[in-house]
């Protein structure tokens, strides 16, 4: 178990050759300890993507950078925009696709991949490309604030819960197996470990007084049961459906894609826990660079429209639209402790105290856990 803790480690850039552009392909769905790939394949990646053709001839190449849990939602979503513009404007829409975690995918387009756009897990890793320059409109600056699906941090388990297993406290418990994947590559581990340390903060609060040292102490007491450290959401998921592991932190809504699939699966909603908000923006450099702005931009805003956003409902996530999610209300439970990134102080508060260097993930995984 400490080999595979140790090995997650791994930063977001040993990561960034493993992208493969295909019609429909996804990145490595290998455990955090597979090895680092080699130069060639990353000059081979960097190369098709510096490749793609510009619209012409009544045939368009838009290239996306997605995080990996978004791929089921793609595989419907973009079929759809191309009949859907082949109709408007009678431009053939080709797609190349790169599904991987979300802080190796906002890496690999910093060092040279050149996505047209980017529909990653956090707010942050796109801010990282928009300080590279890459990025230079407001992103920002539209009615969903950028957020193009949201979704809640929950509890996956077996069929009939056989470890009773109800709240973030039950998953510190002695014998309790828990996947989760890696903040050092995966948004999603990073919205994960933000439900815990949250609902630290919630259950002090509760009892008198916000206390950090209590919210540290819940997330270092499920860390000493995390049996793996995948480098992404998607492979975290893999090794859970491979039967590893009692219990798996993870979105709701890609619980909800594997129940309606026929997994014997439960989903577990906490008291306390955070909201998702998953950000897309469009890669200015590299669309200017590609001359393909009009479909990119087309593409972006069909995946605002409503037929897109009820993909995306139909896989679990939350939509952002307020028609969208009126329709799919039936669904979904809200606890009553929901909080959001502001309740935890915003992302730069975050990423500083729980994930900078030195900072309480860092501490937790030095000590090894709660003691």
């Amino acid at each position: 178990m400490k080999n595979f803790k140790t090995l997650g480690l791994v930063t977001a850039a040993l990561f960034t050759a493993s992208i493969a552009l295909t019609a429909c392909g996804s990145g490595s769905t290998k455990s955090a300890s597979t090895s680092a790939p080699s130069a060639a394949a990353t000059t081979a990646a960097t190369a098709a993507a510096s490749t793609t053709p510009k619209a012409d001839g009544g045939k368009v190449t838009i290239t996306v950078g997605a995080y990996s849990i978004l791929k089921e939602s793609f595989d419907v979503i973009l079929p759809k925009f191309k009949e859907d513009y082949k109709k408007k404007t009678g431009t053939t829409v080709e797609f190349q696709e790169s599904y991987v975690a979300s802080g190796s995918q906002a890496t690999a387009i910093i060092q040279g991949f050149e996505a047209d756009i980017a529909p990653l897990s956090l707010e942050g890793d796109i801010q990282k490309i928009v300080e590279k320059g890459l990025i230079t409109h407001d992103w920002k600056k539209t009615p969903q604030k950028g957020f193009v699906t949201t979704s809640i941090a929950a509890i996956g388990v077996r069929e009939g819960n056989p470890k009773g297993i109800k709240d973030w406290s039950d998953l510190t418990k002695p014998g309790v197996e828990v996947l989760i994947p890696n903040p050092s590559t995966s948004g999603g581990a990073k919205w994960d470990i933000n439900a815990v340390y949250g609902a630290g903060l919630k259950i002090s609060e509760a009892a008198g007084k916000q206390d950090p040292a209590v919210a540290k102490d819940l997330v270092a007491k499920i860390y000493k049961n995390i049996k793996v450290l995948d480098k992404s959401g998607a492979d975290s998921l893999a090794t859970f459906d491979k039967g590893v592991g009692d219990a798996i932190i993870t979105y709701e809504n890609e619980l909800v894609a594997r129940i309606q699939t026929g997994k014997k699966y439960v989903e577990v909603i906490p008291q306390y826990t955070t909201s998702i908000e998953n950000p897309v923006a469009i890669i200015d450099k590299y669309v200017d660079k590609h001359g393909n702005r009009a479909a990119v931009q087309a593409f972006y805003e069909y995946l605002f429209s409503v037929d897109a956003q009820k993909v995306f409902a139909d896989k679990g996530f939350r939509s952002v639209l307020p028609e969208v999610a009126k329709q799919y209300e039936k669904n979904y439970t809200t606890p009553p402790g929901l909080f959001n990134i502001e309740y935890l102080g915003g992302w730069d508060k975050v990423n500083k105290d729980l994930y900078g260097k030195g900072a309480i993930w860092e501490t937790i995984l030095a000590e090894g856990g709660a003691k």
